[in-house]
């Protein structure tokens, strides 16, 4: 038998994403590869980390989040409505089409084009899974123990706090 998942560790994963309607979202079985996930990193809710924790190789194990714990509830604010003219003329916009957009900083913004009226459109920049409770369908395939650098940092990092 494998050592449990720990916080800190990385975890290869295939997950299912299922709706309340039995409805698939995601799964990384559709491309038969597995999803890598680091554990303390802050790109996962700290109640599906929870659910992680502990969980051995070869181990499957499926369980609910609501809303607020799976991908946050929608948040009215990151609902925008921009104009059609400040779109490229080339796209062909369309209702829950997913569009990057460029930030100040370089970086990209994913928005789903939500309604067209007009001259406006409705843009909502939320995970496309706000609001929703998911139901996980988990299987580990391979639990990864911290790199060296890793280790390091955390070394570093306690040596830089105690002093």
């Amino acid at each position: 038998m494998s050592e449990p998942l720990k916080p800190g560790q990385r975890i290869l994963l295939h997950m299912t994403l299922k709706l309340d309607d039995g409805s698939v979202a995601d799964s990384s079985k559709v491309s038969g590869k597995p999803n890598l996930l680091q554990l303390g990193d802050g790109s996962l809710s700290d109640a599906l980390e929870k659910q992680l924790v502990g969980l051995t190789k070869g181990q499957q194990k499926t369980f609910r989040l609501s809303a607020n714990d799976a991908f946050g509830e929608s948040i009215p604010e990151l609902i925008q409505y921009i104009e059609r003219h400040q779109f490229p003329a080339e796209i062909n916009l369309q209702r829950e089409q997913i569009i990057n957009f460029s930030q100040p900083s370089g970086d990209s913004l994913p928005g789903i084009i939500r309604k067209i009226e007009g001259q406006s459109v409705k843009v909502d920049f939320n995970h496309p899974l706000a609001g929703e409770a998911v139901t996980f369908e988990i299987e580990v395939v391979q639990i990864h123990p911290p790199t060296r650098a890793e280790t390091g940092q955390a070394i570093i990092a306690s040596t830089v706090v105690a002093e």
